[in-house]
């Protein structure tokens, strides 16, 4: 099938893109292959925006510069160039001064030294933010500005594809305030994965999570550059996981993400990496409450590659899925791809698979929200519904 086909009956959206009619109900009966998504829509990119004039509000610039379509509209969460704080100085100015240590008994008036609290000490959001930020980076182009997290020392940031879309050196301002340049070592549209290399000490590598056990109901943490408002921190929960946006994996959140968001960390409670901010799902221009982030698995494999100057590959099952014909959950196999990974380890069509390395599956996007967060090469166990029979399969996962 055509990736570019809109899936089980979503309107074709803009990101970001505002419209005010109801959601039609997906198509449930509709097949679902490995080479398009069944859960959202196609993207398409958002035209940079002219600058705009001074006093105008955020929310009409976002109503500005979305190209509407369809139904509802899904919006890449990247700021115009203009769109950053416009009188900084001002603010910085009215910022309460720094108060003097309890013990201090001169009339000096130096500020007196920072201290940290311990984690423990603080709120779950505050912890999370006082462990990240300093992870937190502003990505600018000529085109607009997005964000970015550190993930290696070495200074290896993750982004999204089209915060440098068309770019391939970027100014990068860090946490401490400090601006350096940034180098675009690769993209990957699909997923909309990029990683950008910057050359400075003293940088403090966020931690990504690597486990299987994220919950809906989850504490989430976004963080970035909203409108350009560099550090800002939004919290919600996981709302959902497994989402299918194209080619990649998503974490669906309630936390606020906003243009300027894009490329940003979505964190747990621990302080770990769970995603890389993406796009807004919005009836008016902003955001709804429906955010959704690349699942950080996703996008570490996909950065690896391109650091390793490697061409992304993405795993691969070789079937297509449709609803199971007596309503059961799971993933039914209307077609299995001759010469797949599939078909090699036994699996036909008709079968229905139910597990997936020991976790429940519902139905086809599922799966392939599963697979595609493998490593091609990676065996994985799936539990199989045949006859009435329950099979296990050893599957070894082809590529893309």
């Amino acid at each position: 099938m055509d990736d570019n086909t809109n899936y089980q009956g979503w309107p074709s959206v803009n990101r970001p893109t505002s419209a005010d009619a109801p959601l039609p109900a997906p198509d449930t009966d509709r097949p679902v292959s490995e080479a398009q998504s069944p859960v959202l829509p196609t993207v398409t990119k958002v035209e940079t925006p002219t600058k705009r004039r001074r006093g105008r509000s955020i929310a009409t610039v976002t109503l500005a510069i979305a190209l509407t379509a369809g139904a509802f509209g899904i919006g890449r969460a990247t700021a115009p160039t203009d769109a950053s704080p416009e009188t900084p100085i001002a603010l910085e100015a009215i910022a309460e001064p720094a108060k003097q240590p309890a013990t201090t008994t001169t009339t000096t008036t130096s500020p007196a030294p920072t201290t940290t609290v311990p984690a423990s000490d603080l709120e779950p959001v505050a912890a999370v933010a006082a462990a990240v930020g300093p992870s937190v980076v502003q990505i600018n182009t000529a085109s607009g500005l997005g964000s970015g997290v550190i993930y290696d020392e070495s200074g290896l940031i993750l982004t999204a594809a089209h915060v440098v879309a068309g770019s391939q050196d970027v100014s990068v301002r860090l946490a401490d305030g400090r601006f350096v340049d940034g180098t675009v070592l690769g993209t990957h549209d699909d997923t909309d994965i990029a990683v950008i290399s910057i050359d400075a000490t003293g940088l403090q590598a966020a931690t990504l999570w690597s486990g299987d056990d994220l919950q809906v109901g989850q504490l989430a943490v976004a963080l970035g550059s909203p409108f350009g408002f560099d550090q800002t921190v939004t919290s919600g929960i996981v709302s959902a996981t497994n989402r299918i946006v194209r080619n990649a994996t998503m974490v669906q959140t309630d936390a606020a993400i906003n243009p300027g968001n894009s490329g940003g960390p979505l964190v747990n409670g621990q302080g770990q990496v769970i995603g890389i901010n993406d796009i807004i799902f919005s009836n008016g221009g902003g955001n709804e409450g429906v955010g959704f982030a690349v699942d950080i698995r996703l996008a570490k494999l996909v950065a690896d590659q391109i650091v390793a100057g490697e061409e992304v590959s993405l795993a691969r099952l070789g079937v297509l899925t449709a609803s199971d014909p007596s309503g059961a959950a799971g993933a039914y196999l209307q077609q299995v791809d001759a010469g797949s990974a599939a078909a090699a380890a036994g699996l036909e069509s008709g079968d229905l698979i139910v597990g997936y390395d020991g976790n429940p599956v519902r139905d086809g996007s599922e799966l392939r929200a599963m697979v595609i967060n493998e490593l091609p090469g990676n065996t994985v166990s799936l539990e199989v519904v045949r006859g009435g029979s329950t099979l296990e399969l050893d599957v070894e996962l082809g590529r893309t």
